[in-house]
């Protein structure tokens, strides 16, 4: 049987070193050891790392994919199908949620600009009166900006999703932006990076996150408000301990 190094299963498959070693870390690709230390692996690794990447492209999270795997090596076809028919039918139903979602928030922009279209070139100082956009037309995206700068998590909790971020983020690029920091990730890593930036909003609803899908690169920018800098800087733009405040 065939057996690979890490730069060995890396050519093979496509997946890079450093999402080998994610993938290690979070339990999804085990490795044997050589005398040496060197991480080895079997034949099955290659189908193992296929499996999860179609996983993946159906929206999985890395959770869910860890939880199908022992599944897919000891069941069945029909058993795999079964387990994955309701995980991808709850995907589907968030899909179109965002998209009900967008085109709401699409067409309040258009009633927007058309009551912007309709306003009379007034030159006196702009007020209340002058711009007025509904409470409708503000999205979702942007309520971070006056959430309060506190956190739901547990102190334990903080710990282990801090570390959760820094195993995300290992070796990640890191570029200042206006009220934030853009990274820069292998594309592989655009699930999880999602999964955990959702659970993030959901304790700290004060941090903003874009992603964009730059070829074989994600590019990530968390963003804060300025009470909440320096929370940010400690999560997500250098190894420090992360000292959250309490709701």
């Amino acid at each position: 049987m065939s057996t690979y190094r890490i730069s060995q299963l890396a050519e093979r498959t496509g997946v890079p070193a450093t999402t080998l070693r994610f993938y290690e870390a979070e339990g999804l690709l085990p490795a044997a050891r050589t005398a040496s230390g060197y991480r080895v692996y079997g034949e099955g690794a290659v189908e193992r790392l296929a499996f999860i990447g179609t996983a993946k492209h159906l929206g999985l999270p890395l959770e869910e994919i860890a939880e199908l795997l022992p599944v897919w090596e000891s069941g069945t076809c029909a058993e795999v199908r079964a387990d994955l028919i309701p995980r991808v039918a709850a995907r589907t139903d968030q899909a179109e949620r965002r998209v009900a979602e967008l085109a709401h928030f699409a067409a309040s922009l258009r009633r927007a600009l058309d009551d912007l279209d309709a306003l009379p070139e007034r030159t006196s100082r702009c007020d209340a009166e002058c711009v007025a956009v509904p409470a409708a037309a503000v999205p979702a995206a942007e309520r971070w900006r006056t959430a309060p700068v506190a956190c739901s998590l547990t102190a334990g909790d903080v710990g282990e999703r801090a570390a959760r971020w820094r195993r995300l983020l290992d070796g990640a690029g890191h570029e200042p932006i206006a009220g934030g920091v853009r990274l820069a990730l292998p594309v592989e890593r655009a699930a999880a990076v999602a999964e955990l930036a959702a659970a993030e909003q959901e304790c700290c609803p004060f941090f903003d996150f874009r992603i964009h899908l730059d070829g074989p690169l994600l590019r990530l920018e968390v963003r804060a408000p300025a009470d909440g800098a320096g929370l940010l800087a400690e999560l997500f733009g250098q190894s420090q301990p992360v000292r959250r405040k309490r709701r």
